[in-house]
């Protein structure tokens, strides 16, 4: 194993090269003002966050995701730790702990990351950039916990926060961004919670909006897409997924995200979106290209072995199960494949296990998807009826969306109002 000694060199050469400055343990060192992106978005809205701090945590960001093994996370971490503490502004102090959550995210530590997030919102210094960021990370971590109460209550905070610091300094360049992110986030927690008119009170006016992308943009296509409007949908599906080719710059504050609200999952979410979108108006052919290049996505960001690769493939036996139904087409054995392989990357639980509506497991729609559209698989055979009728059972004692059945998410029909569009961000069926 690399020594801790030459971890913080590299990390400390790297941030030199690019910045020109020095990279020191025993305190600050004055720097020059930095340019665009670096500067915040508004010069009353919290201190200019320390270039150095920014290319530590690029490099902590790249050396974790080069071998995305628990040793190169751990070598990221040391990075970061050493990072926060040198930084004596809490804004950077913010930026470095939005990574270290981001990257205990990534490796499934949602606890982890959690408190690093309210670690955050004890720095009553850091800009409304970061601590909107930061709303956002929490409230989409306890949204993929299920804990939707807190999700709404943070949800609540974000909002009240931003509508209290507006009226205090004034808009400033950037607020409309920050503005719009806390109205989506809000609307994506009443969406979950099945308040359809609530959601869409949330999100009116946003596609007119100039600053409707990214997370805005994605949750609002997934209301779209959720209740059949699906021309707009796929618009903004497709808008998402060109900003983010656009827009990676981590430095810039109206574009900070963390953890399961980063650039990367809100591209692999709109990705997976749009081939679902596709699916739902029978272009079988461009969902197929679609979901590939999602499950692409997920095995080059995350690892072959990630829950998230799970999620996706789920989609993908999905999409191939209502082909067969439109068609009257039989993939089988397609289908079987796709679905062992999602339950065996997310983790599901035994089917010996006891479980029921208040059980408590990570991805529980998507395991109980994965699981119901395989036991309808098996059911269709004759020889393997009972293990599918097991099948069916154990995903219809868990399902609790709020706001269609399992066999609603199963059997899609032109006639039905309700589409189940599967979150990649937050593992959850909106």
């Amino acid at each position: 194993m690399i020594g801790v000694a030459a971890i913080l060199s590299r990390a400390a050469t790297a941030a030199a090269r690019t910045t020109g400055v020095g990279f020191i343990s025993h305190g600050p060192r004055s720097v020059s003002q930095p340019s665009l992106p670096f500067r915040l978005f508004c010069a009353n809205n919290g201190p200019n966050a320390n270039p150095v701090a920014l290319q530590m945590i690029n490099y902590a960001i790249s050396l974790a995701r080069s071998r995305k093994s628990d040793e190169s996370y751990a070598q990221a971490s040391l990075v970061l730790e050493q990072c926060l503490s040198t930084q004596h502004d809490e804004n950077s102090k913010g930026m470095v702990l939005l990574a270290m959550s981001s990257l205990l995210s990534e490796r499934g530590n949602i606890e982890e990351a959690i408190e690093k997030l309210q670690r955050i919102q004890d720095l009553t210094l850091s800009s409304i950039g970061v601590r909107v960021a930061t709303t956002e990370a929490l409230v989409g971590l306890h949204l993929e916990l299920e804990q939707d109460d807190a999700s709404s209550v943070l949800a609540d905070i974000c909002v009240r926060l931003l509508d209290t610091i507006k009226l205090e300094i004034g808009g400033g360049c950037g607020s409309g961004v920050l503005d719009g992110r806390t109205k989506a986030l809000k609307g994506l927690v009443e969406l979950l919670h099945g308040n359809l008119q609530s959601a869409e009170s949330l999100f009116q006016g946003a596609q007119e909006n100039k600053d409707c992308s990214g997370n805005v943009a994605l949750s609002y296509g997934e209301f779209l897409h959720a209740t059949r409007n699906l021309s707009m949908a796929k618009e903004l599906y497709e808008k998402v997924i060109q900003g983010m080719f656009e827009n990676k710059d981590f430095g810039d504050p109206c574009n900070l995200a963390a953890c399961n609200m980063t650039s990367e999952e809100v591209l692999l979410a709109a990705t997976c979106a749009l081939g679902q979108l596709e699916a739902h108006l029978g272009n079988f052919g461009d969902a197929e290209d679609i979901l590939a290049r999602a499950l692409t996505k997920a095995e080059q960001h995350f690892g072959s072995h990630h829950p998230k690769v799970g999620v996706v493939l789920t989609c993908i036996a999905l999409m191939f199960r209502q082909k067969a139904m439109v068609e009257h087409s039989s993939s089988l054995l397609i289908q079987e494949g796709l679905y062992r392989r999602a339950i065996d990357l997310l983790k599901a639980p035994p089917l010996e296990t006891e479980v029921g509506a208040e059980t408590k497991f990570h991805r529980r729609d998507i395991v109980a998807l994965a699981r119901g559209g395989y036991g309808e698989t098996l059911y269709i055979q004759q020889n393997r009826k009972a293990e599918g009728e097991r099948l069916k059972s154990w995903a219809e004692s868990v399902w609790r969306n709020h706001r269609m059945s399992l066999a609603e998410a199963l059997d899609i029909s032109k006639s039905s109002s309700k589409l189940p569009v599967i979150d990649a961000r937050i593992s959850r069926v909106v």
